[in-house]
């Protein structure tokens, strides 16, 4: 590996016991080996920490462990910190990248001059049978709503076409550190007001605003073994749920134009309402978000501004990702 293709392998984990050998085991296996692990646990209070310390003898791996729990972002921003490679390839720990995983990110990338290639990002599959899909990059939709292509579909063989995706989920993305560097806001890459959940999508946004590409490899393949999907909402922890609904304006109010809002207006308008009749009449502990926003509208305001300020691709450049799933390279 060239000083120019290091890439640090860059992992926030919560509670994560149960897969950390597993995780630990796929990322030893990689045939395009990281210059080194980074592994930033955010207050696990199980054995996480623990076992990660036991494998650090065998794996270039560096942990340092938060005493409370800041959310993915925050910790996230911390592991990046701590590292200086020009390649990150953040994983979530229910992965399980195949040998070949990053090298076919860091070739894909490669293989592109003519692009400012900010991210790559692979074809994800769940665990068991039938085999089903998880991602195979993001897009969004009319309604502001963003989505994993291929998510919970059986797998035919379908998305198997490198394509330019307006993002990547964050579960496991091949990420260059010039363009978090060029979009870094406020000394963070990761807005850490979003805690959990949507900060991928965000970080979308802010490279699309300055320019950036992110690609789909479908030769990158990777298990992942999510938990938290759309139809499990109600099963996942109330504070989850509390970041999801908050987020969801957040990213609008960051990121959406004047010229956008009209455009997607009635289907935005009809999911916001939607959202608060669910909240209010099957989770109300998810009420607090409104709230939240309300009372922080000064500073939402006055980081949407800094934002919109370094844009430098139109807007059209980034409002056409609502209508399509992909782009040709």
């Amino acid at each position: 590996m060239t000083q120019d293709t290091r890439v640090a392998v860059c992992v926030v984990t919560h509670n994560c016991e149960s897969d950390v050998a597993s995780f630990l085991a796929a990322v030893a296996g990689l045939r395009e080996r990281p210059w080194e692990v980074v592994v930033v646990d955010s207050g696990s209070h199980d054995g996480t920490v623990q076992l990660l310390r036991e494998f650090s003898t065998t794996l270039a791996l560096r942990v340092e462990a938060l005493s409370e729990n800041v959310g993915y972002a925050a910790a996230m921003n911390r592991a990046l910190e701590l590292t200086d490679c020009p390649w990150i390839l953040a994983l979530n720990a229910d992965t399980s990248p195949e040998a070949g995983f990053l090298g076919a990110l860091l070739s894909r990338a490669e293989r592109h001059p003519e692009l400012r290639v900010a991210a790559v990002t692979g074809r994800l599959a769940r665990p068991g049978e039938p085999a089903r899909l998880d991602a195979c990059g993001m897009f969004l939709t009319p309604s502001w709503r963003h989505h994993d292509r291929g998510s919970g579909e059986l797998d035919r063989g379908q998305w198997r076409t490198p394509q330019r995706v307006f993002g990547a989920t964050g579960a496991a993305v091949l990420l260059r550190r010039r363009a978090l560097d060029d979009v870094a806001t406020g000394g963070e890459i990761f807005a850490s007001e979003f805690h959990s959940f949507r900060e991928d999508a965000e970080l979308a946004f802010r490279l699309r605003e300055r320019g950036w590409e992110v690609l789909y490899e479908p030769l990158a393949v990777a298990e992942h073994r999510r938990f938290n999907t759309p139809n499990r909402r109600r099963a996942m922890p109330a504070h989850v749920n509390y970041h999801s609904l908050k987020n969801r304006y957040l990213l609008r109010a960051y990121h959406q134009s004047l010229a956008n809002l009209l455009l997607t207006l009635v289907p935005t308008l009809l999911r916001d309402l939607g959202a608060l009749a669910y909240a209010i009449a099957l989770e109300r502990s998810s009420l607090g978000a409104y709230l939240w926003l309300w009372r922080n509208r000064r500073r939402i305001l006055a980081k949407r501004r800094q934002l919109r300020a370094r844009r430098s691709a139109p807007q059209r450049r980034v409002d056409r990702w609502f209508w399509t799933r992909g782009l040709p390279l």
